[in-house]
């Protein structure tokens, strides 16, 4: 699991990094997790139904959808701001900021220091690794 996020980088000048924070099952437990799926057809194999839903839920849910999902089949949207995946958003995303005077702001995609010795270091480094690193460097 990666969460990115945006952080100041050192120094007198605001200028804003990429950087990443990784978690990897095995490195704090050391085995990997099991997928959703080797857990449902366990609990399949033990009748543990409780991870799943009725029949009468199921007919409800769709009761309560299949109305919404005709009305957007028989009605296109109109002027729907779509856009491509990776891309920044639609132009209207950004006219709807301006009306207010705003404006998205551009992130540097600048590699983070631990980003370099990343791609040396294929294997991430563990929790206790990580406390290590802290109390040597602090």
């Amino acid at each position: 699991m990666t969460l990115r996020f945006g952080a100041k980088v050192p120094g007198p000048i605001m200028r804003i990094g990429a950087v990443e924070m990784d978690f990897n099952h095995v490195n704090y437990f050391r085995r990997a997790p099991s997928t959703g799926y080797e857990r449902l057809l366990y609990d399949c194999m033990i009748g543990d139904a409780t991870l799943f839903q009725r029949a009468d839920m199921i007919e409800a849910a769709w009761r309560a959808t299949t109305p919404i999902l005709d009305v957007w089949k028989a009605l296109p949207p109109r002027d729907f701001p779509n856009y491509p995946a990776g891309s920044w958003g639609p132009k209207e995303a950004s006219a709807l900021l301006a009306r207010d005077g705003r404006e998205w702001r551009q992130i540097e995609t600048e590699p983070s220091p631990d980003h370099a010795l990343a791609e040396s270091n294929p294997i991430p480094p563990t929790h206790e690794e990580f406390a290590q690193r802290d109390l040597v460097t602090t």
